[in-house]
């Protein structure tokens, strides 16, 4: 099963049968029920995790409680001490949000293999590449864009990531547990303005929502929002 799971993380691609099923043995299976914490911002970061199955949000906040930044991660997604740069701390929290399962190894067992299997390394830095990419695009998103252009493209992320099909032809289903705190903190905004936004959007016929769920029901038309 941890063959199987590590087969199918992008990351992992490049290695052979064998050295997938040698990177397995090392590998702890965990499994954290909702609401329960993998590791938190500032503690040593002692480990990388892989989720097998589940969602996790990940976030870091001030001293008073507020997301400065926030992210939702699903199945296939690598999270943890990922390069060297944290200096030893993990930079962010990570709390399951359903029954979630990962595999987990020692960052420093995860460097060596970075170092051992180059084609790894640089898939690591692609997804490290692509995080920072995503923060710059969102901050220059904040200065020149308003807030429903914001939280359309922000929904149209998480129903890529996370969506299904839904009940009715077209729409799409993102069952997260998605608060307008939430959205405010992906989209460097306020709570008040992420719900005037959704009630616009939804008013426009574009999406609908409800206490752990949102649903695309045009996605065209979010499309256009955004």
């Amino acid at each position: 099963m941890r063959n199987s799971i590590l087969g199918q993380i992008p990351i992992f691609q490049d290695l052979s049968a064998g050295e997938l099923a040698d990177l397995a043995e090392r590998m702890l299976s965990l499994a954290w029920g909702p609401g329960d914490t993998l590791f938190t911002a500032g503690e040593p970061s002692e480990h990388v995790f892989v989720l097998a199955a589940g969602q996790a949000k990940v976030f870091r906040s001030t001293s008073t409680g507020q997301f400065t930044s926030l992210d939702f991660l699903g199945p296939g997604a690598v999270l943890g001490s990922l390069t060297a740069l944290d200096a030893g701390r993990y930079p962010e929290t990570a709390v399951a949000l359903v029954t979630t399962c990962a595999l987990r190894l020692e960052s420093g067992a995860f460097r060596q293999m970075l170092l051992a299997h180059p084609p790894v390394a640089l898939r690591v830095l692609d997804v490290v590449v692509d995080r920072l990419h995503r923060a710059r695009s969102r901050e220059a998103e904040q200065a020149s864009v308003t807030v429903t252009t914001r939280v359309a493209a922000t929904l149209l992320r998480l129903a890529d990531t996370f969506g299904v099909p839904g009940d009715g032809a077209g729409t799409t289903l993102i069952q997260l547990p998605l608060t307008r705190a939430d959205l405010a903190a992906m989209t460097g905004t306020s709570a008040e303005s992420v719900s005037r936004a959704m009630s616009g959007l939804r008013r426009d016929g574009l999406i609908d929502s409800g206490r752990r769920w949102t649903a695309v029901l045009d996605r065209s038309g979010l499309v256009a929002a955004k």
